[in-house]
């Protein structure tokens, strides 16, 4: 059902649209079933490689993952994929996915502007908040914060940097500190839903939902759920009022 077999999952042309890079058929089908569960309504396109990104042409891209499939964050051939896709979806964040949880490598891959760093390590609830995350403006990674925000690997430019997506400001790598089901809560923010709404979607009390807001407001810091909304570029909740008290 790939792309390269000329099946394409295509809901409506102009459905929100992921598109899923991953060399081995096995695991490229089990990410897409499962992101067809997750994203209904989605239209989720499965390719071998980079080769066959114009067939998404003309279509409402929203999130590119991308297999690291063994080689180097820095490698010419990671590199060039990383161009062919921001050259034809700029505005679409790309998840990587690794089968190494190493942190140099989840460091350079934030450093080159993606998106989430995901490991074949981490539990699939995991997986799922992180991806909100990403789709919600945020950047989503394993690791905790701390290991990023000092690190001078962040603040030098590559030499190859013309040649990779634009660099991540300190104010988006604060998004990874959050917890998946405070991620939960922030995808739900980040559309607009209000307090009533997050907590049935989430099967969660209002004071719950109330918590998990003063938990983001204080790691974004910020004063109020419209401030939040407004650094992530979200639209506010109506009638929903502006402060979590």
């Amino acid at each position: 059902m790939s792309i390269s077999s000329g099946a394409v999952r295509r809901k409506a042309r102009n459905a929100p649209t992921g598109i899923v890079i991953e060399p081995h058929t096995l695991a490229r089908t089990a990410i897409v079933t499962l992101l067809e569960r997750e994203l209904a309504g989605w239209n989720f396109i499965d390719m071998i490689s980079t080769a066959s990104l114009d067939k998404a042409l003309g279509m409402d891209v929203r999130l590119i993952t991308l297999d690291l499939a063994g080689r180097g964050v820095r490698s010419s051939s990671l590199l060039d994929d990383l161009a062919a896709v921001a050259a034809r979806f700029p505005e679409a964040p790309i998840a990587l996915l690794s089968d190494t949880d190493d942190i140099s490598i989840a460091t350079q891959a934030l450093q080159m502007g993606i998106r989430g760093f995901f490991t074949t390590a981490l539990p699939i609830e995991i997986a799922l908040a992180g991806l909100r995350l990403v789709l919600a403006g945020g950047v989503f990674c394993p690791h905790p914060l701390g290991a990023f925000a000092d690190d001078p690997a962040l603040h030098v430019v590559p030499e190859d940097a013309q040649r990779e997506p634009k660099r991540l400001r300190h104010d988006d790598l604060i998004l990874a500190d959050f917890t998946p089901r405070e991620a939960d809560v922030l995808a739900e923010l980040q559309c607009g839903s209000s307090n009533k709404v997050i907590a049935g979607k989430l099967n969660l009390s209002g004071h719950t939902v109330k918590m998990h807001l003063q938990h983001i407001m204080r790691k974004l810091q910020v004063q109020n759920r419209t401030e939040v909304v407004a650094r992530l570029g979200g639209r506010p909740s109506p009638g929903d009022g502006a402060a979590v008290t």
